[in-house]
């Protein structure tokens, strides 16, 4: 019954900005990390940016300087703050949040969730 809902995708031109968010609802009792992951045309999918409970962070190198990643513990949402886009920054855009969740009133488990996606256009 946990959900990820994704927002903030869209096209923009090469140097612009977007941010996007990755709401979670349902019972959930802590999340240990959120992430955000891309896959573009003909590539793999790959992990752009996490952070976990403690708030470390972590970033591949394509987008170290350009991308920030962060949360709003209360709102149980990470943000992706892109900046300086570039046109091989085009993918879709998705987020995975690995969550301790109630099953019960009395049991809880550590589940992993993705979200539906969201496309990021970077072009002229």
């Amino acid at each position: 019954q946990v959900q990820l809902v994704e927002s903030g995708g869209g096209l923009v031109q090469p140097g612009g900005s977007l941010r996007l968010s990755c709401a979670a609802s349902g019972s959930i009792f802590s999340f240990n990390a959120m992430g955000w992951y891309r896959q573009a045309p003909g590539k793999q999918r790959e992990l752009v940016a996490s952070i976990t409970s403690s708030g470390s962070t972590n970033y591949a190198d394509s987008v170290k300087g350009r991308f920030t990643i962060s949360r709003d513990n209360a709102k149980n949402t990470v943000y992706l703050q892109m900046n300086s886009l570039k046109p091989e920054d085009t993918a879709v855009y998705s987020c995975n949040a690995d969550l301790s969740v109630w099953l019960d009133s009395l049991r809880r488990t550590r589940m992993g969730y993705w979200g539906q996606g969201t496309q990021v256009t970077v072009s002229l």
